[in-house]
């Protein structure tokens, strides 16, 4: 073999492991070029879902924030509302009752109250007190129940009362106490019609 057949030989050879070596540093830049990448995407991919997560919890929580500053706001409205309507109501109730006291079954009701308050008492002593606005009724009711009949030094807005002082009782049927019971007792019923009309 001459001497240039052995140098193209050699370049022949020279040539192909520098190809060879440049091929596989070309395959092991790009895998780790590639790797590299792969591991950007995660750590991106991860951030964002980091970073839409953070941002969804702060809107749940502005979303909570405004839920429950509303719904403070609509109860307090309701509540409002509720005592306006227990107010407007009441005060309606009391006007039916002051017809109704200038009306005859008023002073059939006072006769009633009476007649149910001695009959409670039986042979103990009683006394029984009507309003000072119902003095007019005093005298007829009085010989009607056939006992003594007082007014109250304080107003009770109607009704009787009556004390039984042998046993300490008191039968309070006067229309202030009954209202203010009435009052205080008084929910609003919430809730939608049945299927029948009723409530």
């Amino acid at each position: 073999m001459t001497i240039d057949l052995k140098l193209q030989r050699f370049e022949e050879i020279c040539l192909k492991d520098a190809k060879r070596q440049y091929d596989e540093a070309i395959s092991e830049y790009t895998a780790r070029q590639e790797s590299l990448l792969d591991e950007y995407k995660k750590k991106a991919r991860m951030q964002a879902e980091q970073q839409i997560e953070a941002e969804m919890e702060k809107i749940r929580r502005n979303l909570n924030r405004e839920l429950s500053v509303n719904q403070i706001a609509i109860r307090r409205a309701c509540s409002q509302k509720q005592a306006r309507l227990r107010r407007e109501l009441f005060a309606m109730l009391r006007q039916r009752l002051e017809r109704f006291m200038e009306s005859p079954a008023y002073e059939e009701l006072l006769e009633h109250q009476i007649r149910q308050a001695k009959e409670f008492a039986g042979c103990e002593e009683i006394h029984i007190y009507m309003d000072p606005a119902d003095e007019r009724f005093r005298d007829s009711l009085s010989q009607k129940a056939g006992c003594e009949i007082r007014i109250s030094q304080y107003p009770f807005f109607g009704g009787t009362r009556a004390v039984i002082s042998s046993r300490n009782i008191l039968i309070d049927n006067s229309f202030e106490t009954r209202l203010k019971e009435a009052e205080e007792n008084f929910q609003f019923a919430l809730g939608g019609w049945q299927h029948d009309g009723s409530r």
